[in-house]
């Protein structure tokens, strides 16, 4: 242990003579880093416990500023130093153990916790060993405050020393992950079907659920059409258009109801916590270096930060290009083992046990978050109270410009979290998450299960769980930059998984209806069915009207006198049905735009029903893909934009 303390002592020491004299030592940030922390004028100070074994190595006016910045952000004089690079996490925990007189753990040569006992090691940092006559060795990666602890509890009981040694929270964590990984990822995989299998997709028939729902529904239907057509005709269609009338009604409402503004973000740096951001990557290379300068931009104290890039364990590719980026210290990769499905949910269930923070932030490969997003999260949360579990941030599309279909999509995701989500959060509604730029109490995450890897929309589905569970979400104005597909194919997979996700997400919580009635009372769970339900109908039903409407244009009859009441209600209720839902998009894009300071394209307005159409192919596709691969995720490429590739 001296040894290798003596050895960590002279490394630090090489380094930070290579940093002071300007000679490459390590990341620029953190050259940078230390240089800004040596540049502050030291004032005579008492050295904190964990800073003491560095009063060798290190320059006293380093130490003094690490001290002061310590002071400040409420962290570890130790964690400071970790977080600008001028000493690793390994270095400063043998130089501690060498100080505190205990010993460093050997890893590589300790058997390691599995299941529970592993997640807990996680959170705790601690491993506990029997000893013999019946005492217990610790394993402790003991970072920041945690060493001022120690020493006092090794002040209070010299003999613990003995029976404790220190390791470095990243090693702990690796090598956990190297022992435990498969069972771990088992779990994220299947732990909610084994522990709340109603509430997973993996239970779902969908040929069952559509099957009964064409008896229950289908032939009562087809039966009334046979023996009283017109009146049959009509009450069909009545249903239809007032589901429909109901959800353009929704979107209106938006339109009318200005956003609220978000509280002021969160300034005081020692009041913030430790904030942790799972990231899922797959086949993704080309947008790390982008995503790590966005991720790097944030407004929030390294030292309280905690990122995860969570990568499949065979994608080498992104694998190489994270490492090449030689990311600062509170960048680290979880790998997530071949097993069950390969989706982002099972990834992220993969990484929440590794995540160290009290809040929990998801971002996208191709995100670009504003820098200030996680303090204005943090505010939300605060003037929310403790009911708010979630608070999601606005999605803006930075490359609408780029083709027609990316046009769309921007006037799209406009409508959407400026105008419909800002609604539903303000009075309270179920919010169907954006599937990033979610933010989320940790301990209620873990609470309502965290992510189903069996939806292919987990965001829309963990959204509702949330709220049957009593928990809100807010939206914040707070934006994250995002690359908008700009070939029609890629749109057309993206949007087929999700409309089978939405589809999947009300088959899920529509198993049981009383019982989400009594969750979400009936007017929560009406706003759902038009959330879901609602879109995906008009999406499947729309050719239908389209084709009545080309066929009476084809034929003449659009204008003419109609035979009896029925057809005139009847056309009364397509012909409004039809016009409304165009206007009610169009305005809801309009209105949007605007409230984003994006510009309002005619082309893209007066495109909206041949857009509309695709939706259509959309979700005819959906309900075959739910049918014959229902768990399939088809990814959406990124980085293949213009705006991608600026910004490399």
């Amino acid at each position: 242990m001296v040894g290798e303390a003596r050895g960590a002592r002279k490394a630090m020491g090489e380094r930070w003579a290579g940093a002071a004299s300007g000679a490459p030592a390590g990341a620029k940030e953190s050259r940078h880093a230390a240089r800004a922390i040596v540049s502050r004028p030291a004032h005579a100070l008492p050295m904190p416990p964990e800073l003491a074994p560095f009063k060798d190595v290190l320059a006293p006016a380093l130490l003094a500023a690490a001290a002061r910045r310590a002071r400040r952000l409420g962290v570890g004089g130790d964690e400071v130093l970790v977080a600008a690079g001028t000493v690793t996490a390994a270095e400063a925990a043998e130089m501690i153990a060498e100080r505190l007189g205990v010993g460093v753990a050997d890893l590589d040569a300790m058997p390691m916790p599995e299941g529970p006992l592993a997640k807990a090691a996680l959170r705790t940092g601690v491993i506990m060993e029997p000893m013999p006559g019946g005492r217990t060795r610790f394993t402790w990666a003991v970072a920041g405050r945690q060493v001022r602890r120690l020493a006092r509890a090794l002040d209070a009981d010299p003999g613990l020393a003995g029976r404790v040694r220190l390791a470095a929270p990243d090693a702990l964590a690796q090598r956990i992950h190297d022992a435990c990984g498969e069972g771990l990822c088992d779990d994220a995989a299947y732990d909610l079907l084994r522990t709340r299998p109603d509430s997973s997709a993996a239970t779902l028939r969908p040929a069952r659920t559509l099957a009964f729902g064409a008896v229950l529904f289908g032939l009562p239907a087809a039966l009334a059409l046979v023996l009283v057509p017109d009146a049959a005709l009509l009450a069909l269609q009545a249903a239809l258009s007032l589901v429909f009338l109901a959800w353009i009604a929704l979107r209106l409402s938006g339109c009318l109801c200005p956003s609220p503004a978000d509280p002021p973000a969160a300034a005081d740096d020692r009041g913030l916590p430790l904030y942790s951001i799972l990231v899922p990557l797959y086949r993704e290379a080309a947008s790390v270096p982008r995503l790590a300068r966005a991720l790097a931009a944030l407004d929030y104290p390294p030292e309280k930060l905690d990122i995860k890039l969570v990568v499949e364990e065979d994608d080498g590719e992104t694998r190489a290009a994270i490492a090449a980026c030689r990311l600062p210290p509170r960048f680290a990769q979880v790998v997530v083992p071949a097993i069950g499905p390969r989706t982002k949910p099972k990834a992220l269930n993969m990484a929440l046990p590794f995540a160290r923070g009290q809040f929990v932030a998801i971002y996208d490969a191709e995100d670009a978050p504003e820098p200030d997003q996680l303090r204005r999260a943090l505010a939300a949360f605060r003037a929310g109270g403790p009911g708010i579990a979630c608070v999601q941030a606005r999605l803006a599309v930075d490359n609408g410009a780029e083709s027609w279909i990316s046009g769309h999509f921007a006037a799209e995701y406009a409508a959407q979290f400026d105008v419909l989500l800002p609604l539903l959060s303000a009075v309270g509604l179920p919010v169907l998450l954006g599937g990033t730029s979610n933010h989320f109490r940790r301990d209620v995450l873990e609470r309502v299960g965290a992510w189903d890897p069996f939806n292919v929309t987990e965001d829309a589905d963990l959204g509702v769980r949330l709220a049957r569970a009593g928990w809100r979400t807010l939206v914040i104005a707070s934006a994250t930059q995002e690359e908008a597909p700009v070939r029609i194919g890629a749109w057309l997979g993206q949007r087929t998984r999700w409309l089978k996700g939405w589809a999947q997400t009300l088959m899920v919580h529509g198993r049981d209806p009383a019982a989400l009635v009594r969750d979400l009372g009936p007017g929560a769970t009406a706003a759902l069915f038009l959330l879901t339900a609602g879109p995906y109908a008009a999406a499947l039903l729309h050719p239908v009207f389209v084709a009545v409407l080309a066929r009476d244009v084809w034929h003449g009859a659009l204008g003419a006198p109609c035979v009896s009441p029925a057809e005139v209600a009847a056309s009364a209720l397509a012909y409004t049905t039809l016009i409304a839902g165009y206007g009610a998009a169009a305005l809801s894009a309009a209105v949007g735009c605007a409230r984003r300071g994006l510009p309002v394209r005619l082309a893209t307005l007066a495109t909206i029903p041949l857009y509309w159409l695709l939706l259509s192919v959309a979700a005819w596709r959906a309900v075959l893909e739910l049918l014959r691969r229902p768990h399939f995720w088809c990814k959406t490429e990124h980085a293949v934009s213009r705006r991608g590739a600026r910004q490399k």
